[in-house]
């Protein structure tokens, strides 16, 4: 096999060959089709993750075909085209993971490979109609997006919603969520041409972030919003506080920016506003996700494809911030 491997923080992926390692108990070995990039792998690459542990093979979103099966497997999973639910141990509490919780792609080897060998309960049936690509892109970003708007947010039909970020993984997929639910949406972004794409999608309008008084200018698009779902935080977050409606929720799944300056308690209380944080989601939010995703018939939005041997550049590409979509790599 071959596998991207990330030796040292800050220093590029390296290619290497290895030989395939016997298969646990009740996991398989997947040969790999296609993997995505998230904003973890670089977080990972520039040693801003917790725990981390090298050498490492990232990548937590995979899609292939299983080649071979590890004891105490069902014999019918061989041969079967699937994609990756990325998480492991959830536990038992639908509210949070369970201090045991894991991502593929560090501690234990990701998708940034041509094999890997994952859990049963990491598998799902690959939609026939989707490409193994479409696959790959789904699962982690999606699911974030998923609980991030649904569990955590309690989105419903005609509500008012404000997507920061728009282009990215997360907030790409949400917006295919929540038009799909009902909701009325509108974006923000630091470009003028990934505004545009978002509306085009069904994106009520949007505006440039890093202006002064964006959120004023966006309140007066949209009216104040239910909820506005969030993976910047930094200076951005007393403003779009002060932007929500009473009783409104902000949904907090990343922090890209850094904590935010203050925290006004005062607007907090008086306005009874709902401050949830969201990380991930369980398996059974997957699978929920993927059947409403099969019932509107979306498809995640893919903005590039780099080759295994292209994986750093492809991380670089992410880190730049100008993705539309899903950065793509090949693993075949």
């Amino acid at each position: 096999m071959k596998a991207a491997v990330l030796h040292q923080i800050g220093q590029p992926l390296v290619l290497e060959t290895s030989h395939e390692s016997e298969i646990p108990h009740g996991e398989v070995q997947i040969r790999l089709k296609a993997a995505a990039l998230n904003r973890r792998d670089f977080w990972i690459t520039q040693g801003l993750y917790p725990k981390i542990k090298l050498p490492a093979i990232l990548g937590s979103d995979g899609a292939g075909v299983v080649t071979a099966l590890g004891a105490g497997v069902d014999p019918s999973w061989l041969n079967q085209e699937v994609m990756l639910y990325p998480g492991l141990h959830w536990g038992d509490d639908p509210r949070v993971q369970s201090p045991n919780f894991q991502v593929l792609g560090m501690p234990r080897p990701g998708t940034l490979a041509t094999h890997t060998c994952v859990p049963v309960s990491c598998l799902y049936p690959k939609p026939k109609a989707w490409t193994f690509q479409e696959a790959a892109a789904l699962p982690l970003a999606g699911v974030t997006a998923w609980r991030g708007l649904f569990t955590q947010g309690h989105l419903i039909p005609g509500q008012t919603l404000w997507i920061t970020g728009i282009g990215g993984g997360v907030a790409l997929l949400a917006m295919q969520w929540a038009l799909a639910a009902g909701a009325r949406v509108w974006v923000t972004s630091g470009s003028h041409s990934k505004l545009q794409q978002a509306i085009s999608m069904g994106a009520q309008g949007g505006v440039i972030y890093g202006q002064e008084a964006w959120a004023c200018d966006l309140s007066d698009q949209s009216g104040p919003p239910d909820l506005i779902l969030d993976g910047s935080g930094g200076k951005d977050h007393d403003p779009m506080l002060e932007a929500l409606k009473p009783g409104g929720r902000l949904v907090q799944y990343g922090a890209t920016t850094g904590s935010p300056r203050s925290l006004n308690l005062f607007k907090l209380f008086w306005k009874q506003i709902t401050l949830q944080g969201s990380t991930m989601g369980s398996r059974e939010e997957f699978e929920s996700m993927m059947q409403f995703a099969c019932l509107h018939q979306i498809r995640p939005v893919i903005d590039s494809t780099w080759s295994l041997e292209d994986c750093q550049a492809a991380i670089n590409h992410l880190a730049n911030g100008h993705q539309f979509g899903k950065v793509m790599v090949q693993c075949a």
